[in-house]
This record gives structure tokens, sequence and C-alpha cells, in this order.
């Protein structure tokens, strides 16, 4: 099937473990930092088309699969689907590609492998765009997450499956059409399962994440101290369910130098389909230095 919008190729890197990770890569400059897009808990590197669309050719635009999800590898042993699992890849990423350094757009899961690889190697981030994902997040939208990872999506068709997730994440995206929410589906689903289609991702992510909910709260902030230094953009969803407005403001006094743009009518978490979410990275490449 011929690419719709901007070209990539298909490319693939190795985890520590000798897994076979994918990741999307779109053409652009290969001089100064390129935009790297880690997705959420269940998406995959689709979910960044907007973005690509947006500045693939102006910027160099990569956008990954974490192991388990899309054309990654799933792992044998699912302990290890972890945000420290996750900054081990990236960093491996990074090394194999010769890339000093980002613009990091991280999506919930994706945020918090920022914020991690931030407390460990800083200087591997030249900017960062942190998609309704903060250091302390409410734990009515995380018991939300471990009622249905894990669980997958199964369809017979694309226009099932578009009105199974309108139904189930309807109030999430309130104004999308129907013809949105199959975009969305051919986001996140791919050919297999029991009737055709099914979600795609290795449903043991679950594991790791329903464990959790015996854990004591997250409290990250100091993985924001090496953030301060760097031009920060905290992306939120009026209706995020998970990353509140408080926190969010909370976040502005921590880091000193960043920008809160709040997307209206959007929960967890922007999709980048909404022209602001666009308009705030486009801001943050702005003030990203060369």
């Amino acid at each position: 099937m011929a690419q719709k919008g901007p070209k990539y190729r298909d490319r693939y890197w190795n985890s520590p473990e000798g897994l076979k990770l994918h990741y999307r890569d779109y053409d652009g400059p290969l001089e100064g930092p390129p935009i790297l897009c880690l997705p959420g808990l269940t998406r995959n590197a689709r979910d960044f088309e907007p973005v690509a669309e947006a500045f693939a050719g102006k910027h160099r635009v990569i956008a990954v699969d974490f192991r388990g999800r899309g054309l990654s590898d799933h792992d044998p042993d699912p302990t290890r689907y972890q945000p420290a699992t996750y900054v081990a890849d990236v960093l491996k990423l990074l090394d194999q590609l010769g890339i000093a350094d980002a613009v990091f757009v991280g999506t919930s899961l994706g945020g918090i492998v920022t914020m991690l690889l931030a407390s460990e190697e800083p200087e591997r981030i030249a900017s960062a765009l942190l998609n309704d994902i903060g250091p302390e997040l409410v734990e009515s939208g995380l018991d939300r997450i471990r009622d249905y990872v894990g669980k997958g999506v199964e369809a017979r068709d694309w226009e099932e499956a578009a009105g199974l997730y309108a139904k189930g994440m309807g109030d999430i995206y309130p104004r999308w059409t129907r013809d949105d929410w199959e975009r969305f589906a051919r986001r996140v689903m791919h050919e297999g399962g029991a009737k055709g289609l099914t979600s795609n991702y290795d449903r043991r992510v679950a594991d790791n994440v329903v464990a959790g909910s015996t854990s004591a709260p997250m409290d990250a902030w100091h993985l924001l101290d090496d953030l301060k230094d760097k031009p920060v953009t905290i992306l939120r969803g009026e209706n995020s369910d998970l990353f509140s407005d408080a926190v969010a403001q909370r976040m502005l006094d921590h880091l000193g130098e960043a920008e809160l743009v709040t997307i209206p009518d959007v929960g967890h978490a922007p999709s980048f389909d909404e022209p602001e979410s666009i308009a705030a990275l486009a801001a943050l490449i702005e003030r990203t230095p060369d």
C-alpha cells in the first residue's frame, strides 16, 4: 500500500537485549536537533503522523515504537515493560544514529520517559514537549487506564472499529467525526486477532501498570530539575482526567522558563490533530537552540 502523507522509512535498531525495535524516519535536514516522538502506553509511531505532516522536510522527524508496540518486537519478559527500559532503548537509538540531542515530544508514557531520560543524560534534550503528563498524576485517571489496558479492541472492519472507539473514548475527543475515529483506529490497530482487526500492542504491557495500583502515588518532581534550563512546553488537554491544571501550574513554577498550552475540549491526551498542539510545538522549535 502506498504511503499517505510525508514519506518515511521504516527502520530498526536493536535493544540492549537484542530485541528488534522499529521507528519511522521522516526525511529532514541532518543539521540541528531532530524531532523525536515518544508515544503513550498502548500507542505507537503512527500517533505522530500529524507532527510529520507539519514538520517533516523542514525537520527530521523520528517516531518510535516502544518495545511491545507497533512493529517492534514483543519482550519475552514483560517485567521489562517499564520507563527505565524505554530510556535505555531510546539512548541506544540516539547513539546508533549519532544524534547528540533532540526535540523530545513525549505523550503520556513518552513524557515520563523524557523526564527520566533528562535526569540521566540531560545533554541529550535540546527541548521538550510534555504532552498531558507531569511528575504527579490524578488517581482516577490512572484507574481508568488500569481498567482498559491489556484488554485491547477487536473489530471486523474499520467501520466497526471506529464505532467502538467513538463509544469508548467519545468524552476524550467530543468534536471528532466518524472519519476522525476511523483515522484513529487505523493508527492504533492492525490486522490480526479473532475478528480481523486488533489493538497493536502486547497485552502484557498491562502487567506492571496494574501491579502499580498498590504502590505509592507517583511523586517525581525531582525529574524536572534537569529540564529547568531547557525550553519546555507543557501541553494539557482541558478535560484531562490524568494531568490536573494544578500540577501543570506547579510545573510552570518549578521549571521557570516553561510554557503551558491548554487544548480546549480534549481529554487525555491531545492527539496533535489539533491546530493548537501543532502551533505549540512550532513555538517550542523556535525556542530550541540550533
